[in-house]
């Protein structure tokens, strides 16, 4: 990367700039705009009500100056402003590799995408077709599905290997038997992260819908638009603190959502279970990753200990179990490490390469994942320290890192536990990565908390015993079987 100038900072909004000519451009365009918003809009956007009806060619857009993506060749030097895209290097007309023909490629292509053969046919087949061969002096494309199948392994392209690693308890064994789950293995299988991501920033399909820099957005009258992750204000606050490397300059922030689901559990052979971990990336616009064009990549299957009910209600298991998630997630994660103090050189959906700087954003999770992610009691809140049975009362401050280290040097574990929430002995995988905060990264969990929560488990249970009480459990039923056909007969809406 290029030396950077010292950055400035606007004499009206206080803004990092990250040089004369950006600040130039940045008060032409915010502060002397009289369609534009004003210093103060740009300050303090936190309470713009999102528009409504301006479509994106009326709006106004500020993008992050100091994190703006310059482009660069393979060789991390920074291209002019009109530099067209690194050519990409194309295979020859004939290069089948690893296929040694057109037809044994097109071969493999119909049997594994299009018609998805068993393969107790396709060696079938295999045999037929060799047998047709024989007066030719040939032979068929492939020996049997297991041929077929490592031909289509060898391709260098397209999704990233599997590999495994193998946990277990590495802590004293109690005398004379230790409980089984002490002396078992957990097979972990998982992608490479920084190889996923990269997958993804290459994608030419996301170009178009890809955004580069962090940006505030703004219709005609002043107020704030938010739409994708780039423009909200997470990105850009994280921007302006890595702004403040000046190894960051110029680099393009790469946000890394994660989310698991425990419910959705593939056994394996033996006692292990295990559940399935996805990683995307902030770039990528919502329609996109709503369009089903592989934006949203499975990473890892997770494994769940499993242990005979004599011990699975112990406080070791259960301690066990919380250090097994959070370890196997930080050994996973880790290749992003590097990324995340120093950008990596990587292509873009626009054909362009640029230093990519790494950061985890967010974690997608259902309750009691949530409190496992960020090392709290259950039934204690992961967004703030307010009491379950005193959610509206005063004193309470949102849960942070600096919150939670604070209170552990302080306090005992049984204090932590009972008066805080907190599981003292164990730390956060975030806290192996840098800028990273679990309590930053949790989503509200609209699904159990809103939709099943409020609306179905509460709501709709409260009308249908009101129901009952007033008119009775026979007219009562009539009622509510009225109302699922009115639901039924909502004609389709989008986003309904």
């Amino acid at each position: 990367m290029s030396p950077q100038a010292e950055p400035i900072s606007c004499p009206f909004c206080s803004r990092v700039i990250k040089n004369c000519s950006g600040l130039t451009q940045h008060i032409n365009r915010v502060h002397f705009n009289p369609n534009g918003p004003s210093s103060q809009n740009v300050a303090a956007p936190e309470d713009s009500p999102l528009p409504m009806g301006h479509g994106p060619s009326q709006c106004t857009r500020e993008s992050h100056v100091v994190l703006d993506a310059t482009p660069t060749d393979k060789f991390s030097n920074d291209l002019p402003p009109d530099a067209q895209p690194t050519p990409q290097d194309t295979a020859q007309k004939n290069d089948w590799y690893p296929f040694t023909s057109h037809v044994k490629f097109e071969t493999a292509e119909f049997l594994f995408t299009e018609n998805q053969m068993p393969q107790s046919h396709v060696d079938r087949l295999m045999q037929l077709w060799a047998a047709s061969m024989l007066h030719h002096n040939d032979r068929a494309p492939y020996t049997d599905s297991a041929d077929l199948n490592w031909v289509i392994d060898a391709i260098p392209l397209g999704d990233v290997p599997w590999k495994s690693i193998q946990v277990q308890y590495a802590g004293n064994l109690p005398e004379p038997i230790a409980p089984n789950w002490m002396t078992k293995s957990y097979d972990v299988w998982f992608c490479d992260p920084n190889a996923v991501v990269e997958n993804l920033l290459s994608n030419p399909d996301f170009h178009g819908h890809f955004d580069y820099a962090p940006y505030h957005e703004f219709e005609p009258m002043g107020q704030r638009q938010w739409e994708n992750l780039m423009s909200g204000n997470w990105a850009w606050h994280h921007a302006d603190v890595l702004a403040k490397n000046p190894a960051m300059h110029g680099a393009m922030l790469v946000p890394i959502i994660l989310g698991s689901d425990k419910t959705t559990v593939s056994v394996a052979t033996g006692q292990n279970d295990y559940y399935p971990l996805y990683l995307s990336i902030g770039n990528i616009h919502n329609n996109t990753h709503c369009a089903h064009r592989n934006s949203l990549v499975l990473i890892a299957f997770l494994a769940i200990p499993k242990t005979d009910r004599e011990n699975e209600d112990t406080a070791e298991f259960h301690k066990f179990q919380r250090q097994l998630f959070h370890t196997t997630l930080a050994h996973i994660l880790s290749s992003l490490r590097h990324g995340m103090s120093k950008p990596e050189v990587q292509r873009c959906p626009d054909g362009h390469f640029r230093h990519a700087a790494y950061a985890l954003a967010a974690y997608i999770a259902n309750y009691p994942e949530q409190v496992l992610l960020s090392c709290l009691v259950q039934g204690w809140c992961p967004l703030c320290t307010s009491m379950s049975n005193n959610l509206d009362g005063h004193g309470s401050i949102p849960q942070s890192r600096e919150h939670a280290e604070y209170c552990i040097h302080q306090f005992t574990l049984a204090e932590l536990w009972d008066q805080y929430g907190i599981v003292g002995d164990l730390m956060p995988f975030t806290n192996n990565f840098p800028y990273a905060d679990i309590y930053k990264m949790l989503t509200p969990d609209l699904l159990h908390q809103i939709i099943k929560g409020v609306f179905k488990d509460h709501l709709v249970t409260w009308v249908g015993k009101y129901l009952k009480i007033t008119y009775g459990e026979a007219e009562a039923n009539q009622i509510l079987d009225n109302i699922d056909r009115r639901i039924a007969a909502v004609p389709i809406y989008p986003n309904l």
